[in-house]
């Protein structure tokens, strides 16, 4: 099957007051969630096809290894389990109460122990060292990864060694346990209609914060998938209410298979929503300058505590950005099969607007939506293996990163899909293409001559591909994006930016 991409532009922020989105009342998101599930269930069969027991050795989750058969037949009993144990349910109002409590019990202590069997016991994993050992020149950067719907601690293990061999980082896990397929689904309805934070969202978020304080690192890149995406915007929606800008400019976000109803990353300067609404070009070229205070702070000394020695160098700095990036969080893209059931009811359902209405829930980022044969919803052997599909040594067979040669990355973007009614309420390409690829020149032009892009392919779309506008891309095999120099705060320089 030939394969196709088409990309979308990044929804605009604005005054309008939207209905259908996370702030509306939890019932009707429930009774629309419902709507749209019987709309998109043509595409169910898909969440596990192409459904093969090869390809990148163990990587895959359905590859054919003890440990994987061990999960996928305790997931059949647990759906089989949860699937009787919802349907006799109503018999409990005629049984005897010690009757009905007693089967409960039950089945909530063997429920518990199946699924403590799949999660283990740890709230954080990391990948092997044997896939990806820390770099010096890595070091002030953390990446992060939140896994979805029923991942135990096998699946997620897999996860992170295939991240970590594909981008030579080492990836810290936040484990999402699993409850069995069904409650997680249940949890996913909670989540993201009533948006109520759950023991594995106030976890995200509790690591997520002290990664992003500590002060060794100006770079965090935060990649979600499936529910995890759910759990990520719950997260990202606290840390824009407490956290200072220059620690949420830290934030790079990529998600695949985002389940989530809204995705928030507001504007930093109200003049650089309007440009983007009246003057997209202007805002393709326009610096937003912003320097802080340079006055010193007066220490206040705490009672056995030394004085806090601050110097005026360390409260002076200088942030710029083009007013099409001027955003709390520096980069978002979103990636996703267009078959694939959960980015239906997700980011495609928000992002590509089929009703065809300005008046749609802000989920922001640029998605890029798939057409092909490696469609479904698994992680690693559908979005990774499609998308960032490995190499071997030829010698001794072992995987060594991702390939150079990549039919995704070649694929020619579309454009054609996008609604006429929604050209207003997104960034412009050449907001888009100038921001992507910004360098410390400050100049749209020089940035992406440096990375070989023509400054006027954004008006020549068919020329387009995705490795022009897929920043995640530049990070394979241990590579980064051309940045500005100092990254560090303490070596005079700030987050802000850095990461653009």
């Amino acid at each position: 099957m030939a394969s196709s991409t088409n990309f979308y532009r990044s929804q605009a922020g604005g005054s309008s007051i939207i209905n259908y989105g996370y702030t509306d009342f939890p019932w009707r998101l429930f009774v629309k969630d419902l709507y749209y599930f019987f709309a998109y269930s043509w595409s169910i069969p898909w969440i596990l096809w192409p459904f093969y027991v090869s390809g990148s050795n163990g990587f895959n989750e359905l590859s054919a290894t003890w440990g994987n058969m061990f999960c996928v037949t305790l997931h059949v009993f647990l759906l089989v389990l949860q699937g009787v144990f919802l349907i006799s349910l109503p018999l409990c109002l005629i049984l005897p109460v010690w009757m009905a409590v007693g089967g409960i019990g039950v089945f909530v202590l063997l429920n518990t122990m199946l699924c403590r069997l799949l999660n283990g016991s740890n709230a954080t994993y990391k990948s092997e060292a044997k896939y990806a050992s820390p770099r010096p020149e890595h070091a002030h950067e953390q990446w992060v990864f939140v896994n979805g719907v029923s991942v135990g601690r096998h699946w997620l293990q897999g996860n992170l060694n295939r991240l970590a061999i594909t981008f030579k980082r080492p990836i810290l896990g936040i484990h999402n346990p699993t409850s069995g397929i069904i409650f997680d689904l249940i949890e996913c309805l909670v989540q993201r209609n009533f948006s109520y934070a759950t023991a594995d969202v106030r976890n995200v978020y509790r690591v997520l914060k002290d990664v992003l304080y500590d002060p060794g690192k100006s770079k965090v890149v935060f990649i979600l998938h499936s529910q995890g995406g759910i759990e990520g915007g719950l997260v990202i929606d606290w840390l824009l209410q407490e956290l200072p800008q220059d620690l949420l400019s830290k934030l790079e976000v990529y998600t695949f298979g985002n389940a989530a109803n809204h995705f928030n990353n507001p504007h930093r300067h109200v003049i650089s929503q309007q440009l983007i609404h009246r003057y997209p070009f202007l805002a393709a070229n326009t610096i937003v300058t912003e320097t802080s205070a340079t006055s010193p702070i007066t220490p206040i000394e705490e009672p056995r505590r030394r004085p806090l020695q601050l110097s005026t160098a360390m409260l002076s700095s200088s942030r710029t950005a083009l007013t099409g990036q001027d955003r709390a969080i520096s980069h978002v893209e979103h990636y996703a099969h267009t078959n694939d059931f959960v980015a239906l009811l997700g980011v495609l359902h928000f992002v590509t607007n089929t009703m065809g209405s300005p008046q749609i829930p802000r989920f922001v980022g640029r998605l890029f939506a798939r057409s092909s044969g490696h469609g479904g919803h698994l992680f690693n052997q559908h979005y990774l293996e499609g998308m960032f599909p490995l190499v071997q040594d030829p010698e001794t067979g072992e995987f060594i990163g991702a390939g150079e040669e990549n039919s995704f990355m070649d694929e020619t973007v579309g454009f054609s899909t996008e609604n006429v009614s929604m050209e207003d309420s997104r960034e412009s390409l050449e907001v888009t293409v100038a921001s992507t690829w910004r360098l410390a020149s400050n100049t749209p032009e020089a940035a992406v001559a440096v990375h070989g892009v023509d400054p006027e392919l954004a008006k020549r779309k068919e020329e387009i591909k995705v490795r022009d506008l897929c920043r995640l891309w530049s990070y394979r095999n241990g590579r980064s994006p051309k940045e500005s120099p100092p990254l560090l705060f303490l070596e005079g320089g700030i987050p802000r930016n850095a990461t653009l």
